[in-house]
This record gives C-alpha cells, sequence and structure tokens, in this order.
C-alpha cells in the first residue's frame, strides 16, 4: 500500500494540475469507487460538478482537494493500487478505469484508476464546515512526521507510554500517520530497534532517533518519487519512483545487511512481513 511519501508525490502533483480548475463533468465507472459516499454515486456527482478545486492536502495516506465556497472535499484513499492519473483527453481509457473528472477549460482530466477497488473517493465535509481543514473522517488521524505541526515532544512521550511493540507503534495512524510496512521496518534498521522492542523499554534517545530515522527516510524516499515495486505505485504523471534501489532492510531477504553483513532475515508478522539485521537489531529478551 503506498505510504507518505507515495502519497505525497500525488499530492504534489495534484497541487500543480487541478488547483483553480472548475469540474465540468464527472463520470463514475464503478460503484465501488465511490462507496464511501454515503448517498451514493448521484450525490458525490452532484456535489463535484460545477465546483472549483482548491489546494490539495494530505493527511498520512489520505488526500483531499477542497471545494471552493462549499465547506466540502473531495477525499481520497489509493488502497492497495489506487492510481490518480492526469491525462489528455486523447489518451485511451486504461482498463481499471472507475472515474473521470472533465474540467471547465477542456484540459487535461483527472482519472481514478484502481485495479482492486480497494481505494476510493468522496465528497465529504470538513470540520466546522472549513474546506480549508481536514475532512471529519480523519480528523481523528495523527499527524505525520513531515508536518511541521508535528509534536516530537508529546509523540515521543505517547510513544513510551504506550504498552505494545514499537512496529506495532509506528502503524497504529493514531499516533503517527504515513508510516506503512517499508518505511517502518527502514527507520527501524536505522536506529538498529528490533520490531518486538517493547516501547516501554525504550529510552527517550533510542525513541528521539526512531522518529528522526523515520523522517530521514521518507525525505529520503519523497526526493525520488517513493518506492514503487510495480507499475501500480505511480505520480498523476504514470512515473514510478526510485527509493527501491535504496532500501537498507525491506524486501532484502538473505541479502548483507549494508552495515555489519550478516544476511537481512524476513519474518512473518501480523499478516505481513518484517525485514531485519539480526546482528544490527537484536531479538529483545522481553518478548
Amino acid at each position: 500500500m503506498p505510504e507518505l511519501p507515495e502519497v505525497e508525490v500525488v499530492r504534489r502533483g495534484l497541487a500543480n494540475w487541478v488547483a483553480g480548475r472548475t469540474v465540468s463533468d464527472v463520470q463514475v465507472l464503478h460503484p465501488r469507487a465511490v462507496r464511501r459516499q454515503a448517498a451514493g454515486a448521484a450525490d458525490f456527482t452532484a456535489r463535484l460538478t460545477g465546483a472549483t478545486f482548491g489546494e490539495a492536502q494530505r493527511r498520512g495516506k489520505y488526500l483531499w482537494v477542497p471545494l471552493a465556497d462549499s465547506g466540502f472535499s473531495l477525499i481520497g484513499h489509493l488502497g492497495m493500487s489506487g492510481q490518480l492519473l492526469v491525462q489528455d483527453p486523447v489518451v485511451p481509457d486504461e482498463i481499471h478505469l472507475r472515474v473521470r473528472l472533465r474540467f471547465s477549460d477542456g484540459g487535461r482530466e483527472l482519472r481514478f484508476v484502481d485495479q482492486r477497488t480497494f481505494g476510493g473517493l468522496a465528497v465529504e465535509e470538513a470540520e466546522d464546515g472549513d474546506p480549508e481543514a481536514t475532512p471529519v473522517s480523519i480528523a481523528h488521524i495523527a499527524r505525520d512526521p513531515l508536518d511541521p505541526r508535528f509534536d516530537d515532544a508529546a509523540f515521543l512521550t505517547a510513544l513510551r507510554a504506550k504498552r505494545t511493540t514499537v512496529k506495532r507503534a509506528l502503524l497504529d495512524q493514531t499516533l503517527i500517520s504515513g508510516v506503512g510496512n517499508i518505511y517502518a521496518d527502514e527507520a527501524l534498521w536505522r536506529s538498529r530497534l528490533h520490531y518486538d522492542r517493547p516501547t516501554a523499554n525504550l529510552t527517550r534517545p533510542q525513541a528521539a532517533l526512531l522518529l528522526a530515522s523515520a523522517r530521514e527516510v521518507m525525505t529520503a524516499a519523497l526526493a525520488v518519487g517513493g518506492t514503487s515495486f510495480d507499475s501500480l505505485y505511480v505520480n498523476v504523471n504514470g512515473e514510478s519512483g526510485y527509493f527501491s534501489r535504496d532500501l537498507d532492510a525491506y524486501g532484502r531477504e538473505g541479502e548483507p545487511c549494508r552495515r555489519c553483513g550478516t544476511p537481512v532475515r524476513r519474518a512473518a508478522w501480523m499478516n505481513r512481513s518484517s525485514y531485519f539485521c539480526p546482528r544490527c537489531q537484536r531479538v529483545p529478551r522481553e518478548r
């Protein structure tokens, strides 16, 4: 699933291509793509038609684009395979095209493409009717480490107070948003922490290093367009990111650790996989 860097790449593309443009036509080609719209596809279409987009925003893995003078926003989640593509109208439809938005200027259209239909779009009211505020349905999600308003001190205190393990805490979107399986493993490798380390046993310097590592690795990934393992994770122009070449832990089972040379291991974890160096990231005594 796309994580913070990949979603931020898409947000920047939307900010560049759709801000200030007015929607002239909406086509919902698959009902699952707008299943989060409580009143259905007709309501989704009616609320968007004639609306002018503001500046694209993001909270963790969610995107939204305010609709000017309405108190509502178009909110999106890419799920496992969702793509928001800006395409010339003459480009043939993608096989898995789910929603199409055309604009009054007749320029490039916005297409939501989703092979597995786990993602989706909806038009939702923002907090207090302020279109620049976070949509109501995602207001509970924490800020992410790249957000200038992220509170480092509050996060470190909350992390060490939790009765859980460190990777579980990193994936808790109410504690810190935008971190998924890939960047959790990368941050843990950089901070030399095992994924099963209890959060209560972290020293404050260890917790601070973990946060710094998460911020560092996601900043590096964002600089090269994110991590793309296949053609599903792309920006609005359909281009893949290149950070997969620089991963230190994730997906490197059996390859030498870039720090000590020990073969990287993969372990089953919560229906996923965790990659770690058994020498640099010692298994905790308390499990």
